[in-house]
């Protein structure tokens, strides 16, 4: 079938199999491109199909020889209609490690679930042993808690007042102002259920308890601190708190491996065009104006650039790993440089619908977008027929 991207809000209803694979193989090249890292070599990825996850998958895959099992919770493709792009981004990624010799399975279901926890378990048990790193990178909106049953709803709210400022329509390039209504306690204690550490927390003590964990395994989870800019919608909003609680899980987790020499850590990683970020007002803005200061510096990373230099640069140099006072490894660092984030507020400052076409890269906010859905590729040919229903190899 001919597949077109078809746009709804901050989100694509179509994926493009051809270009998700070709996304995924520049990643895979960059990796490439660089020494092999004295990484790990048998990793669980957990949310491994996009973003921040698939990265981490393909880092640790192609630049360090690992073994990866990755979880994510994706649609498949149905005869005439596509899947998500975490689908075609993992296939992608299954017939690359397969074609250099890597071990690579997957299993698609709810990562906040104890019968996913026990499959992904069983799975380890049966052909890794044990496991040397876990990367924590879910990114979903909602969680059906797995003692409970309460099904709990994440929300992008500021909390103690409504909050006022510009953002823009990607699509359309219009920049206009956004309020938003502050949180209740329910909107808070929902965020932080589906976005804090506990769920990370359940799958460390159902991993250490089966024996899974080797011994000095390493897990890290993924946060954003941002700009002042942002902050009342986002690190001082619900979000916020859910990032607080995820960073104070890292201690908890950490103690709780002690035994095992194991430690646990989040990771803050810059602003980036993903599903997750488009989705929250001002970010959008903000990015495509970062993104126009920091390539003219010559210090802009895409998710492939950022996690590649986590590995490498921070917990796979040797030594300690270096962390800020609060014991976060800081990935955002040049995202966080004064010189960037002066240019970036006084452009704010001045940003319009129309001044932001010179102001900010907007064209290249809109153009990592679809990609993300496998669109806009040069090497890709659209007009031609697609392979819609294709299959994972290696899917358990």
């Amino acid at each position: 079938m001919i597949i077109e991207p078809r746009m709804r809000g901050f989100i694509c209803l179509t994926a493009h199999p051809t270009g998700c694979e070709q996304n995924v193989l520049n990643q895979i090249e960059y990796v490439r491109s660089k020494n092999k890292n004295a990484g790990p070599k048998r990793v669980l990825v957990i949310g491994a199909s996009t973003g921040f996850g698939l990265a981490s998958r393909i880092t640790a895959a192609f630049g360090s020889d690992a073994s990866t099992i990755g979880v994510f919770f994706e649609k498949p493709p149905a005869e005439g209609k596509t899947a998500t792009p975490g689908w075609y981004n993992t296939v992608a990624f299954h017939k690359f490690a397969n074609e250099q010799g890597l071990y690579a399975k997957s299993i698609n279901g709810d990562a906040f679930s104890t019968e996913i926890k026990q499959k992904t378990i069983d799975l380890i048990k049966a052909d890794l042993g044990q496991i040397d790193l876990v990367i924590y990178s879910l990114a979903s909106p909602v969680r059906t808690h797995p003692v409970t049953g309460v099904l709990h709803r994440s929300s992008l709210k500021p909390i103690g007042g409504t909050f006022s400022n510009k953002t823009v329509d990607f699509h359309t390039g219009v920049v206009s102002t956004v309020s938003i209504e502050p949180a209740n306690d329910d909107d808070i204690s929902n965020t932080v259920a589906v976005m804090g550490g506990e769920d990370w927390m359940m799958w460390m003590e159902a991993m250490k308890e089966a024996g899974v964990l080797a011994q000095n395994a390493t897990t890290v989870a993924y946060s954003y601190i941002g700009p002042a800019l942002t902050e009342a919608v986002y690190r001082k909003g619900t979000i916020g708190r859910a990032k607080d609680h995820l960073e104070a899980t890292a201690f908890t987790i950490t103690d709780y491996l002690k035994d095992l020499g194991g430690k646990a850590y989040v990771s803050v990683n810059k602003a980036l065009v993903t599903q997750a970020s488009s989705a929250i007002p001002v970010i959008p803005l903000y990015i495509s104006l970062l993104y126009k200061t920091m390539k003219e510096k010559g210090i802009h990373e895409g998710c492939i650039e950022q996690i590649e230099r986590l590995f490498s640069e921070r917990l796979y140099k040797g030594g300690d790993v270096p962390t800020d006072d609060k014991g976060r490894i800081r990935i955002d660092d040049w995202e966080m440089r004064d010189d960037v984030q002066e240019i970036v507020a006084a452009l704010w400052v001045d940003a319009t619908t129309e001044t932001l076409p010179s102001l900010g890269d907007l064209a290249g906010y809109k153009s990592e977008f679809t990609n993300l859905f496998g669109f806009g590729f040069p090497q890709v040919d659209y007009a031609a027929d697609a392979k819609e229903n294709v299959e994972i190899d290696g899917l358990v």
